[in-house]
């Protein structure tokens, strides 16, 4: 069986690798990625390494008077920004927050990892299995003086979400090095004081500034993979799994066929957007409404087809994509995640969580959430 993952919104998934400031030069709009072996063997050939060496161990980012050159001979591969207004940002950001993650690859080319893909499928089967019910018999676990390690590994379990084991999925194929550029993102801030919703904007380590300060938020930058980009991979069924005395075994009263998995997934996906609908609609940007607006009439649509579902993954989804438990109003799932040290300090009472979301610029302007994909099997 194939499967068609078709990216709706800029897309991120890494593969743990990320670009270093003196890594690359930004030259005429575009990410300038230096083929450092190739430089050492040029420079090693006269008196100049020394002194590329000493600004390599010394410098936040390369001097451009200096070794601009490089960007425009010895560049490994060249990634433009989404738009030619993220370079004066990029010249304006201190170098700590100018390491840019990369989409995963190997020798042949960039490639959607299968266990990003499997992981999404799984997370929206969870969803559909967890109830308060379930959260509350969770908390109710951690009142003994020694909580368990694997909260969640029993009721999962139970749920029945290792029944993703029925398949397999592989990496997709490489897909052409164009499809990818290099995007700015920021981190909204929903302020819900009383009577009225104000719009902030992420500073590192200041706290937030207003929606009319923005150019002051803190942007981080990433290569993401533009909308309408395809990947094309195999998924493979675990036939031997369908044997009765092994389900037995495994105490399952049937094994599912894909087509649970992709009504899990839309049902999962219906309630992320739901949320963030609720969001864009309280932060009053019309481009992220409307990109919002149409992912909800593309799951409309994908819920009309026997072969596809819609699924946030990767990179910038944030905790909304990634909970299996979406209640984050119920006092028993705030009671766990009290117990993330990243989650307390924002968890506070008569407040909505999460209140964060990191938005995708597009054109200079917030327009989009990261990491929405259509996903045709068949």
């Amino acid at each position: 069986m194939k499967y068609k993952i078709t990216a709706l919104t800029p897309l991120l998934v890494g593969g743990g690798q990320e670009l270093a400031p003196i890594d690359y030069m930004v030259w005429k709009d575009q990410v300038n990625v230096l083929d450092q072996p190739r430089i050492f063997k040029l420079l090693s050939r006269g008196p100049r390494l020394d002194g590329y060496l000493a600004q390599l161990r010394r410098a936040d980012k390369l001097d451009f008077a200096s070794w601009g050159g490089f960007a425009q001979n010895f560049s490994e591969r060249r990634i433009p920004f989404e738009h030619t207004s993220s370079t004066a940002v990029w010249d304006k950001t201190h170098a700590e927050y100018l390491f840019i993650p990369t989409f995963a690859a190997n020798h042949k080319g960039a490639y959607l990892p299968g266990s990003a893909l499997k992981g999404a499928l799984r997370t929206g089967l969870v969803y559909t299995r967890w109830s308060p019910a379930t959260m509350e018999k969770l908390a109710a676990s951690l009142e003994g003086e020694r909580p368990p390690r694997r909260l969640s590994e029993g009721p999962e379990m139970t749920a029945g979400a290792s029944q993703s084991r029925i398949f397999g999925l592989g990496d997709s194929e490489s897909v052409e090095r164009n499809v990818f550029k290099v995007y700015m993102t920021r981190v909204a801030n929903i302020d819900l004081r009383p009577g009225s919703a104000q719009l902030n904007w992420k500073v590192a380590g200041r706290g937030n500034v207003p929606n009319n300060r923005i150019a002051d938020a803190t942007p981080a930058f990433a290569e993401m993979a533009i909308p309408g980009t395809e990947f094309h991979g195999e998924l493979f069924e675990r036939k031997f799994l369908e044997d009765q005395q092994l389900l037995k075994a495994l105490g399952w009263r049937s094994v599912p066929g894909i087509d649970l998995f992709l009504k899990a997934a839309n049902e999962y996906a219906s309630a992320q957007l739901e949320m963030h609908d609720r969001f864009a609609q309280a932060s009053g940007l019309p481009a992220l409404q409307q990109s919002v607006s149409k992912l909800r009439e593309q799951l409309d649509q994908a819920k009309g087809m026997p072969d596809a579902c819609l699924l946030c993954m990767g990179w910038g989804g944030g905790f909304v994509s990634k909970s299996a438990f979406l209640g984050t109003e119920s006092e028993a799932f705030r009671k766990v995640l009290r117990t993330v040290p990243a989650f307390s300090r924002a968890l506070k009472e008569g407040t909505p969580f999460p209140k964060t979301r990191r938005v995708v610029f597009a054109a200079g302007q917030p327009a989009y959430l990261a990491g929405w994909v259509r996903a045709q099997f068949g």
